[in-house]
């Protein structure tokens, strides 16, 4: 069965202080406002609802939890990035990410969702600086590549590889659309990887 069917809706945590202790894996998932990121969690669930799709950069304020079949979590993680959201939000938002991905001890990796169109932004970088420490595993998913040409794609594939080629095994690459349901099987079983090495 694909990994992340029939994820199931568990709870949600606006503040590190609702982080309620968990021996259950957890992956979480992260990524710029708008790049494609509840479009990724419902594509790999199969789902066209699980995480709420908006077009107004900026919706995810809180931390999702979904329960998968394994027993394991799929963490949905606010959007980051969007200049129209009050600056005591954004900084809520950064202490809540930062703590969640510097201290939860059953996390087990990172999903970080780029646009293919501007990968490696320094938020992202942001992102990769705060997880790197833990030793755990980044898998980033180039989303949206359906808006490139082959050549295009594959040319920012290479590129983003190169770029973090310093990290190692640490960090892995591959390209994504929700439009046209590709990368879907990559993805799982990067992941499930992870989960059986639990």
């Amino acid at each position: 069965m694909p990994l992340f069917r029939h994820a199931v809706f568990e709870t949600s945590v606006a503040k590190p202080a609702g982080l309620m202790p968990s021996a259950a894996p957890e992956i979480a998932f992260a990524g710029r406002s708008n790049a494609g990121k509840s479009s990724a969690i419902n594509t790999l669930a199969g789902h066209t609802r699980l995480a709420f799709v908006s077009k107004t950069p900026g919706r995810t304020q809180l931390i999702n939890f979904f329960r998968l079949p394994s027993g394991a979590y799929l963490v949905d993680l606010p959007g980051y990035g969007y200049a129209a959201v009050p600056e005591a939000i954004r900084k809520q938002w950064r202490n809540l990410l930062e703590h969640y991905l510097t201290r939860r001890p059953n996390l087990i990796g990172l999903v970080l969702i780029m646009d293919a169109r501007r990968p490696l932004t320094e938020l992202d970088a942001q992102m990769i600086d705060w997880f790197v420490p833990t030793g755990n595993p980044i898998h980033v998913l180039l989303t949206k590549s359906d808006k490139l040409s082959r050549q295009a794609a594959t040319q920012t594939l290479r590129e983003v590889r190169e770029s973090v080629a310093g990290y190692g095994d640490q960090m892995t690459v591959q390209l994504f659309s929700s439009l046209k349901k590709t990368g879907i099987e990559e993805a799982e079983r990067v992941v499930g990887g992870w989960l059986s090495a639990e």
